[in-house]
């Protein structure tokens, strides 16, 4: 049985970053979600912008920026017919694989081979990375994690759903939920239900279900895999500060 996705998110108060892939109930669109939440003031001064192909995170003010490690990055770049979602900087490390078209076939994987997870002691944040087929609307979801906590060892998990059932997709977040240090999310992703085909209310049932005091940002993305065309939606709770 399929999991509500916004009861997931409406009972946990701190996933943290968020992965969501999977085909609309018709089977004609791929559906690819991806939100950032923040606990400190750093965090959550940040926006999406849209950039060619995909979105950045940027400082909502400037000013007030006072890390951009780990903060500032392309969520989301377009390769080919391949959609990349990611919760850091190794977006690029993928989309540079698919590239210089190495190892045709696994690039995301050996592309992920070359990362660990961030460095942010004493979560030692996992990367969560997605890949999606804007023809076949098959994709891969990816989660590097310490293990156990431990910054010692770094363990790789990637998951393969290269024929997605229609109304079905899977979900991956960064923690399991809040807590100090903060867990990391643990096992396979959850088989959800993916029950919109308009980008617009899909992304709004999910910014809804999103903790208000946590909550940053939310990109949607709508792919016809019968062209390949996009439509992309973002919500920012700041408001960016011009000039």
């Amino acid at each position: 049985m399929n999991t509500s996705l916004y009861e997931y998110l409406a009972g946990n108060g701190y996933p943290g970053r968020g992965i969501c892939i999977g085909k609309t109930p018709d089977g004609k669109k791929s559906m690819i979600a991806y939100f950032i939440m923040g606990r400190s003031a750093n965090s959550r001064n940040r926006v999406f912008d849209c950039i060619e192909g995909g979105i950045r995170t940027k400082a909502a003010d400037p000013s007030k920026m006072t890390d951009a490690h780990l903060i500032i990055y392309n969520p989301v770049l377009t390769f080919s017919e391949t959609t990349i979602v990611t919760n850091g900087d190794q977006t690029n490390t993928i989309y540079d694989f698919l590239a210089a078209n190495r190892n045709p076939g696994c690039s995301f994987e050996a592309a992920l081979a070359t990362r660990t997870f961030e460095d942010d002691r004493p979560n030692w944040t996992p990367r969560i990375s997605g890949v999606v087929d804007m023809r076949s609307g098959g994709y891969k979801i990816s989660i590097l994690k310490s293990c156990g906590g431990n910054e010692n060892s770094v363990v790789r998990f990637t998951f393969d759903y290269p024929e997605p059932l229609a109304g079905e997709g899977h979900f991956i977040s960064t923690y399991k939920c809040n807590g100090n240090p903060i867990p990391s999310f643990e096992g396979e992703p959850l088989r959800v239900a993916v029950d919109e085909a308009n980008p617009n209310e899909w992304a709004g049932r999910l910014w809804d279900a999103l903790n208000e005091d946590n909550k940053v940002s939310l990109f949607v993305r709508a792919v016809d895999l019968s062209t390949g065309s996009c439509e992309d939606v973002i919500i920012n709770k700041y408001k960016a500060v011009e000039g």
